[in-house]
């Protein structure tokens, strides 16, 4: 009981079981960042479904969030960004610390058999 105490504290100091995670958002055509984009978090069970709960965060003017403890395991990152089409992508959170670059593209025509 007492190990396992500790290991729950070790988890939320920052020690063992969780990750600095940062995230560049930038734009796949020119490279520039993307500022005030919504990087969002949910964790992803063993078969794949989102769990309910989660996190945003908001990227700065250099395109740069971070997330500090975020848990072991699969995340699925959505990031959201006006004019530029949404992105979606399962990662798993492995290391100590991780840095992840987004590149988001323009939006794609949207086919249709009316035109």
């Amino acid at each position: 009981m007492l190990l396992l105490a500790a290991s729950f504290a070790g988890a939320l100091a920052g020690d063992e079981g969780s990750s600095i995670v940062n995230f560049t958002v930038i734009r796949d055509y020119n490279g520039k960042p993307v500022r005030n984009a919504s990087v969002i978090l949910h964790s992803v069970d063993k078969g794949g479904k989102q769990n309910k709960g989660g996190a945003q965060l908001k990227t700065d003017a250099d395109g740069k969030a971070n997330y500090p403890g975020l848990p072991y395991g699969k995340v699925r990152v959505q990031v959201i960004a006006p004019g530029l089409q949404t992105f979606g992508e399962d990662y798993d959170i492995k290391d100590k610390t991780m840095d992840i670059e987004i590149k988001m593209k323009r939006p794609t025509d949207q086919y249709t058999i009316y035109k």
